[in-house]
């Protein structure tokens, strides 16, 4: 009997477990095929911008001239699409056809303050509950708070001295440069992605001139958010769980532990957004302190830059050191601003004593909340705006 019962139960378990590595094999295939659709759609902008502008690419820019334009195009874009992952791979696209660097560093800049409204979001769920409410808020505030001074520090130094550029533009081109000392004549990407944009190709060639560039930048951007979006949700299932061991084993065990699992996970899941939508109901149930969930967070910002490195590889041509650059630019700067805010005793907890002052208010009246949303991401950028008009 003992013996027919096991043999009943491994056959009912074997099929189950084989159908469940085929469906995990075929979402991995699917993952696969995103990321090609991803690469194809970085590469339809560069292909539509330099199609539309021809020569004067540059001119269509003017408007953003003013690195502040620029900066909150980042913050507003990103807080309304929520995916900074989306709008830094539309930037490398833009990049390749023709966007200036000056404009392109700005709103890479935005685009990390406007991820952060995600997690800020999540903390609401607690906020029928006075304490728990306040651990939440200053959870997710700590990220809001830390990019808000990265960007205060390194944009003025950004537009006074240049420093992100310069080095992202010198190890760009040294790349480069050693790449075709060994393969000056192989194009393996422009290979690859050619069927793509022969598609892209053919669906706009009905159009005339500017308005095929234009229907070619449009269809890139919405596959970028439909990519994105669905590349999220597949990776969420397969590997969420995963994420979860990694963030309980790790976050309690130091900031250099925080941050490598913050990493891991974003770039697991490629989303700063879900990373740290995760941390904020532990923090807000007590499992963690914001000190803990401080480096994390931190982890997450670095995690997130490597869509934008990913969407790079799809960019050939004279311009495709330029986009290599911004991409390493988003590194750059998230690395050098843990330096300056995190490495330097004296700013450290500068982010989290905002975070928990926030939260305190917060906790007093919820108003401060609706002002806290409303202004960051969107009633201060359009007075930026408009301030930056009038010099």
């Amino acid at each position: 009997m003992s013996t027919s019962n096991k043999t009943s139960t491994v056959n009912h378990e074997q099929p189950g477990g084989a159908a469940d590595n085929r469906n995990n094999w075929l979402s991995w295939l699917l993952v696969l095929a995103l990321v090609y659709l991803l690469l194809a759609a970085v590469a339809g902008i560069g292909d539509g911008f330099k199609l539309a502008a021809g020569d004067n690419a540059r001119e269509l820019f003017a408007f953003a001239s003013n690195p502040i334009i620029a900066l909150v195009i980042g913050l507003v874009v990103t807080a309304v699409i929520q995916s900074s992952s989306t709008v830094t791979s539309i930037i490398v696209g833009l990049v390749a056809g023709g966007l200036p660097l000056g404009i392109a560093i700005p709103m890479v800049m935005g685009a990390n303050i406007g991820t952060s409204l995600t997690s800020t979001l999540v903390s609401l769920g607690h906020v029928r509950n006075g304490e728990e409410f306040r651990r939440a808020f200053a959870a997710a505030t700590v990220h809001d708070s830390f990019n808000l001074c990265a960007v205060a520090i390194l944009l003025p130094l950004e537009i006074l001295f240049r420093p992100l550029e310069r080095v992202a533009t010198a190890l760009a081109e040294m790349l480069y440069s050693e790449a075709s000392l060994s393969m000056s004549d192989v194009n393996f990407m422009g290979t690859l992605l050619s069927p793509a944009s022969q598609v892209l190709e053919l669906i706009t060639s009905w159009l005339p001139g500017i308005f095929a560039g234009i229907a070619m930048i449009v269809i890139g951007v919405v596959m970028i958010l439909l990519v994105i979006s669905s590349m999220g949700q597949i990776l969420r299932k397969l590997l969420v769980g995963k994420a979860r061991d990694i963030m309980h084993a790790a976050v309690g065990r130091g900031p250099i532990a925080g941050m490598v699992s913050g990493t891991a996970i974003t770039m697991l899941v490629q989303s700063s957004s879900t990373t740290t939508s995760l941390i904020v109901p532990l923090a807000g149930s007590g499992v963690f302190t914001i000190q803990q969930i401080y480096p994390f967070v931190l982890g997450s910002n670095i995690g997130t830059t490597i869509t934008a490195l990913l969407a790079v590889t799809a960019i050939t041509g004279p311009m495709a050191d330029t986009a290599l650059a911004i991409a390493l630019v988003h590194l750059f700067f998230n690395v050098f601003a843990i330096a300056i805010l995190y490495g330097i005793p004296f700013t450290r907890n500068v982010p989290i004593k905002m975070a928990e002052t926030l939260a305190t208010l917060a906790m007093r009246s919820k108003w401060y909340v609706v002002a806290y949303i409303a202004g960051v991401f969107f009633v201060i950028p359009l007075l930026l705006i408009a301030i930056s008009r009038l010099f």
